[in-house]
């Protein structure tokens, strides 16, 4: 068994964060190192997928369950008008391989989002 993720991590209380949104299998918080005005992640509870690729074949109503999320918090923190990014591989800026959408709004420019 490999060690929780910072994620499962927050969702257990073991590190501090406010869970915005959730559903019975994803929950939303705030990103720590924000990238645009509105930057939120959007986290399957399980950390059994490491990226969106393998959340697709593994679970897709999981991965719709993610998208559906993500378009609430959007629509409740953003309007509605956002940007969703899952970053895949080390070399696609992923740092934490539990996988996660990024929710960005706001006025955006062109940085990279990591995570």
């Amino acid at each position: 068994m490999s060690e929780p993720s910072i994620f499962t991590r927050i969702l257990q209380g073991e590190i501090p964060s406010e869970i915005i949104a959730e559903t019975d299998n994803a929950f939303a918080i705030r990103d720590i190192a924000p990238q645009a005005p509105v930057h939120l992640l959007v986290i399957p509870k399980t950390q059994e997928y490491r990226n969106v690729v393998e959340l697709a074949a593994g679970d897709p109503a999981l991965l719709a369950e993610v998208v559906g999320l993500a378009n609430s918090v959007a629509a409740e923190h953003a309007g509605g008008d956002f940007r969703l990014v899952f970053n895949t591989g080390a070399s696609a800026g992923q740092t934490v391989f539990h996988v996660h959408a990024h929710v960005l709004a706001g006025d955006l420019d062109e940085k990279s989002v990591g995570g």
